[in-house]
């Protein structure tokens, strides 16, 4: 069972740059690049539907979402395309992982931003005590 699991993760990491590498090509349609660019966000971003400190409905969103949104974005895209994007993403993820400048600095600003705001708001409820 855990090989399955192990199998099933590997997959999904496939999965996901592949779909990411789709949402990149010209040729794919504009539907399929929206449900793709909604997956991977999700996906990829510190900020989950239901938070990870919830016991079991935290990571249940997770093993559910993103592979549902993953399967709907492949129906999307023409089977030539996919296939072509798979082998692409298993030459790829063979060699080294690719890295964004651009997503990682985007995390960094939304988690700033918050702590900015909650910093504020924190500030906003003390000063108003008597």
């Amino acid at each position: 069972m855990w090989r399955q699991w192990k199998t099933r993760v590997v997959q999904l990491k496939h999965d996901t740059f592949a779909l990411y590498l789709a949402s990149r090509d010209p040729r794919v349609p504009r539907a399929a690049k929206i449900m793709a660019a909604i997956v991977l966000a999700y996906a990829f971003s510190p900020i989950d539907l239901i938070p990870d400190s919830i016991p079991v409905l935290g990571y249940l969103d997770d093993l559910l979402l993103i592979p549902l949104g993953i399967a709907l974005a492949i129906k999307l895209i023409p089977d030539d395309i996919w296939c072509e994007c798979k082998t692409r993403a298993a030459a790829t993820l063979s060699t080294k992982l690719p890295r964004s400048r651009t997503a990682a600095i985007a995390i960094i600003a939304i988690w700033l931003g918050a702590a900015a705001w909650l910093t504020w708001i924190a500030w906003k409820i003390l000063s108003a005590q008597p």
